[in-house]
């Protein structure tokens, strides 16, 4: 968010550049669907991953791609993400790339997770169990209807 002077702070000037790259790399390649081309690029920002981020977004892909394999892989300002007719639906925010405590799995208001007049949308995971797996392929499911 900008500051009251209008002026973006490091980490927006950072996820607007990679976002940039992002959109002339998809801009820029040739050969294969753009499904497989988005599906390497989630893949490989995986695999550039430090760990646990890593682990972390290995496990969400997994659990995205068996419990809501309508939902196209792409990358979100640098995160991996998952998307619906183009609108990103969840994705998974790396602790790495803001130096925080804990990275976080995250949805948009098209997920699905509705629960009364105040739900969770951002779920914060600092270790891939059988527990966190299960609890994120709830939520998965749920936000994908």
């Amino acid at each position: 968010m900008a500051d009251d002077d209008g002026k973006l702070s490091d980490f927006e000037k950072q996820a607007l550049k990679e976002r940039t790259a992002e959109l002339r790399k998809q801009a820029g390649r040739k050969g294969g669907s753009k499904k497989e081309k988005d599906l390497q690029d989630v893949l490989d920002t995986i695999a550039g991953l430090p760990e646990p981020d890593k682990q972390i977004a290995q496990m969400i892909h997994e659990v995205v791609t068996e419990v809501a394999p309508e939902l196209d892989p792409k990358t979100w300002y640098g995160f991996p993400a998952y998307a619906r007719d183009g609108k990103v639906l969840v994705f998974y925010q790396q602790a790495s790339k803001f130096d925080a405590r804990y990275g976080t799995l995250g949805f948009q208001d098209n997920a699905a997770l509705d629960d009364g007049d105040m739900w969770a949308v951002s779920y914060a995971i600092v270790n891939v169990t059988d527990a966190v797996r299960e609890q994120v392929a709830k939520l998965v499911r749920n936000a994908a209807g």
